[in-house]
This record gives C-alpha cells, structure tokens and sequence, in this order.
C-alpha cells in the first residue's frame, strides 16, 4: 500500500518527522526498559538537562530543553512521583522554586549514560547517517529560529485563488508585460477584462502570487481546452520582484492545480523573445514539443515556442517530484 504521508513530500514534513520521532521513542522506551530504567524517553531531556547543569526553575528547563513551561511542569510532576526530582525555595528568592535531581535521579542517569545511551548511540547508527542528520535537523532548527515557516517561503509569499476582487490585478500584471514585449490585442483584453467568464466559468483557474508588503505580484491561468486538457497562459510578475523566484513559485503552485483539477495534458505557448520564461518552463519540467506548435501555435502570430509538461526531477516546494501527469500514475 502507498505511504500517504511519505507520496506528499515536504508538505507532509511535519506529519512524518512526528511519526519518525515516535518510533524512535517507542524503541528507545523498549530499550530503557530492558536496561532497568524507569523513565520515559520524553522526560529524559529535563532529567539530562538537570544532570549537565544543576539545578534549575521550570523557565530555565523550558528554554534549555526547548519545550513549553506547562509541559515542563507535567513531566516534573511525574519525575517527582518517580522519586527523580524534587523542588526546593531559592535561597536568595523565596519566590522561585527550584529543581534538582535527587540521588535517585542521579542513580539513573549514571545507568542511562552508562547502559542506555551505548546501546542507542549503536541502534541509531544502523539506521542512518547521525552526524549528517543531525547536522540537518540543526540547520532546520537555526533556520526556524531565525524566520518561522509561516513567514516562508522568501519574506512570505503566499498563493491567492482567484476572486472578482483581484481581477484588476489579473489585468494590470499581464497587460504590463504584454505590452513592455508585444501589443496587447483585442483577444488578450477580451480574456484580461473577463476573466472569470472567459477562464474560470469553463473549467479553468486563475492563481496569484503575494507578497506581504507588496501585494499581488504575479498571477498565471490555466485554460480548459479539451476533455482533461489545459494551457498555461497569462503568467506574469511584476519587474521589482523578478529574480527573487516568486514566478518559479507561482508556476509550480499552478501544475499542482492542473493536477487537481483532473488535466492530463498541459501546455503553454510562448515567444523565444521571453528567454528567462522559457528557461523557468524548461526548468520545472516543460519541453518544447511540434506537435503542440502544429495542434495550438501556428493561429497566433507571436507563437513560436510550444511546450508540454512532461514532469520534472525538481522537487515541487508543494510536495512530492512530478515525473509525470496524473493519467501516467501508477494506480
């Protein structure tokens, strides 16, 4: 059976390193048991922070082990019933109630360093690389710290779907391209001033790209043109914000909608005269193809490059890597 959580690819990262984390715990538990050790693997954290540093207030704990301050508390709750911790009054602040670990505590924690950990270090090692994982993790980590992920990706760009509001917008980005390049004729202001009859009302959509101090930045649209067919077209960014990716990422979030909205062939037509565009559709996985040129490009005068996706070695920052279109899906 297909590993849901593993097909979804980074935007099931969360999901699957709570999941990895909860087998690593569980077989820890096993082992902590076999050695005679009577905590758990989540309380170790406080128990070991407590042997390293002495002792220490629930606030101390909550920053060092990197946990809330209630869940530090329950799990001193329990250590306390254990016999491993108790909580003495600060000489110098009667307020303050600190932890330290009881000689019991420290009867465990020399049996965890000295039997537990041995094995773990071993059993961990058999399973992947643990310096370069752990280098991975501490990377993440530091890059969370500095920029959480909900102010990701780059400052915080984020995908709109299509509402009549941001019509104007649909028509301001695209008509400044259009003509800074070509001319915008009448069947381009045809489907810039309605799109919602001309696009969204036959079976396509309409996806735009914010920025959190800038607004709308780019939009792209996808066509309905047959029977689980679509074109890409209208795809456009702003010029102050080219070269920070946000069309790469704008392109990417509207494959994905292709795919959602059932498309089995997807293509797009260009002009060669948009170099940086056709390399970014070259890029995530479109191909230049004569036969689309010859079924859709030759009506348009400013047609000569045609493409058709063909799927991409490029990881989606949506999720898993597209090596082909959904009709082509092992099922």
């Amino acid at each position: 059976m297909d590993d849901a959580i593993a097909f979804e690819g980074a935007v099931m990262l969360g999901s699957r390193l709570k999941r990895l984390a909860e087998r690593f715990q569980a077989g820890a538990e096993r082992i902590a048991v076999d050695c005679g050790l009577p905590t758990q693997p989540s309380q170790m954290p406080l128990l070991t922070a407590l042997y390293r540093h002495g002792p220490q207030t629930v606030g101390d704990l909550a920053e060092r082990i990197g946990i809330s301050q209630p869940a530090v508390t329950r799990i001193q709750s329990r250590l306390a019933e254990l016999g491993l911790i108790e909580t003495s009054r600060d000489e110098r602040d009667q307020r303050t109630r600190t932890i330290i670990l009881t000689e019991k505590g420290k009867e465990a924690m020399d049996l965890a360093r000295t039997v537990l950990w041995p094995r773990l270090r071993a059993a961990v090692a058999e399973v992947c690389d643990v310096d370069a994982f752990l280098a991975q993790i501490a990377a993440a980590e530091t890059a969370l710290a500095a920029q959480p992920l909900e102010q990701r990706p780059r400052g915080g760009l984020a995908i709109r779907r299509f509402s009549d509001d941001l019509a104007p917008d649909f028509y301001r980005i695209n008509a400044q391209w259009i003509e800074d390049m070509y001319t915008l004729e009448p069947t381009d202001v045809d489907v810039l001033t309605h799109p919602r009859e001309r696009l969204i009302e036959p079976g396509g959509d309409i996806l735009f790209v914010e920025d959190p101090k800038l607004g709308i930045i780019g939009t792209c649209a996808l066509q309905k043109t047959g029977e689980r067919q679509f074109e890409l077209t209208k795809m456009g960014v702003v010029p102050e914000v080219r070269g920070r990716k946000a069309g790469e990422f704008l392109l990417h979030a509207t494959i994905e909608r292709a795919f959602a909205l059932g498309c089995d062939r997807l293509y797009l037509l260009s002009n060669a005269k948009g170099a940086a565009g056709v390399h970014l559709y070259e890029k995530v996985g479109f191909v230049h193809d004569e036969g689309i040129m010859e079924e859709f490009g030759k009506r348009y005068a400013r047609c000569n490059v045609a493409m058709v996706y063909q799927g991409s070695d490029n990881p989606s920052p949506f999720g898993c890597i597209r090596s082909a279109m959904p009709g082509a899906w092992p099922t």
